[in-house]
């Protein structure tokens, strides 16, 4: 669980892969099919482990509503997890863009850099230590329950697992909470933001790969199948930390380089008004592109399609369906064409980036492009940016 700094998209479109659960103080909450996994997971082990030996002898209806109860209560302390870095984040004046919850915890989509090293280190202790209260309340809970009751046992597992959520996070590597720690703590210390930025990275890099290590190290001589969890965290911290580093040192080789420096220019674009069969005639057919911004009669990139979803349209359709009515059109995230560089990299989500000028489209960056500019960046910015 952490927090991260995504840009805003410019269409607000649904997220691929998630549901949507409403919101929570402003905050819009998301769902990744995976997370449906991590709480039946919870479920199995509470009402078929846990409280099972915790309280033996109850009738197995018993354990498993109070699993179904715990599961929904562990979900729950995700999600408070995650509020407390986006209710402390708009606190500190940044902008928020969403919760999402999914089958490794949470993460909280910040739209702005922390703006100095106190607010990150705020930001980023806020979820582990709204975990720890969570925790340490559940055991000041257990003070006015019956000790071996179902409900004791399972108020003594959800706290502790709070406990647990919040220590674990607070490794030091990103892009964990305690990486988000580390990354203030060192940007203060050496009033270098770059610097911060390359060591939390690779510490990120040691935490993930020695939690793959121990989970190896416990599945195969101890037998324990929990060490698979810990395989799959520690490879997710990994690859996590290993695009920060990327984009760490892409940075510095794009640095005082602006977005129209490094845009493809001028790029073939879908009228969104235009129906399919008069766009693949009048330029898909001799366009070089794989991919076109959708533009709305101001100019304004509205989204994007691929060749793909042209194809995907009935020869008999194409006459009669228009750009904007293809239900597979994605949506874009725009950048200023006089904007850094550097603001190319940050996630975008596999969407396509528009380029603008006074709202009006004027060049694109694909994924392909993005490839390039990124080996580009990492050339030009040397070795010494990689000690």
């Amino acid at each position: 669980m952490h927090y991260r700094y995504v840009p805003p998209p410019l269409d607000d479109d649904e997220v691929r892969g998630t549901f949507s659960l409403g919101a929570v103080a402003g905050v819009p909450v998301r769902a990744h099919w995976s997370v449906l996994g991590l709480a039946a997971l919870i479920v199995v082990l509470l009402g078929d482990a846990v409280l099972p030996r915790a309280v033996p002898g109850l009738a197995r209806g018993q354990y498993w509503s109070a699993a179904v109860v715990g599961g929904f209560v562990f979900m729950l302390s995700l999600l408070i997890h995650e509020m407390a870095h986006a209710l402390v984040a708009r606190w500190c004046g940044l902008k928020v863009g969403s919760i999402t919850v999914w089958g490794l915890g949470g993460y909280t989509e910040v739209e702005e850099k922390a703006k100095n090293p106190r607010v990150e280190l705020v930001v980023a202790a806020a979820g582990p230590l709204a975990s720890v209260a969570l925790g340490g309340l559940g055991f000041l809970v257990l003070m006015i329950i019956p000790g071996k009751s179902l409900t004791a046992s399972a108020v003594t597992w959800l706290s502790s697992m709070n406990l647990l959520i919040g220590a674990f996070n607070l490794l030091p590597g990103a892009p964990l909470d305690g990486g988000r720690v580390l990354h203030g703590l060192l940007w203060w210390r050496f009033k270098d933001r770059s610097r911060a930025d390359r060591a939390s990275a690779r510490a990120g890099h040691f935490v993930g790969t020695t939690l793959v290590a121990a989970g190896l190290f416990g599945t195969v001589f101890a037998g324990w199948l929990g060490g698979l969890w810990l395989v799959l965290v520690g490879w997710f911290i990994v690859a996590a930390a290993r695009q920060e580093l990327t984009v760490t040192i892409a940075s510095a080789g794009l640095r005082g380089m602006l977005v129209r420096e490094v845009m493809t220019a001028d790029p073939d674009r879908a009228p969104a008004w235009m129906t399919v069969g008069e766009f693949i005639g009048k330029t898909a057919l001799t366009s070089r592109q794989s991919v076109f911004p959708v533009v709305d009669l101001t100019g304004a990139p509205i989204g994007s399609v691929t060749l793909a979803a042209l194809m995907a349209v009935p020869r008999q359709s194409r006459g009669v369906t228009r750009i904007d009515a293809l239900p597979t059109r994605r949506p874009v995230r725009a950048v200023e064409a006089g904007g850094e560089a550097t603001e190319l990299l940050q996630p975008a989500g596999g969407q396509l980036i528009a380029v603008v000028e006074a709202g009006v489209l004027v060049g694109m960056v694909t994924a392909a492009d993005l490839d390039r500019i990124v080996g580009q960046a990492i050339l030009r910015a040397g070795p010494d940016t990689a000690d």
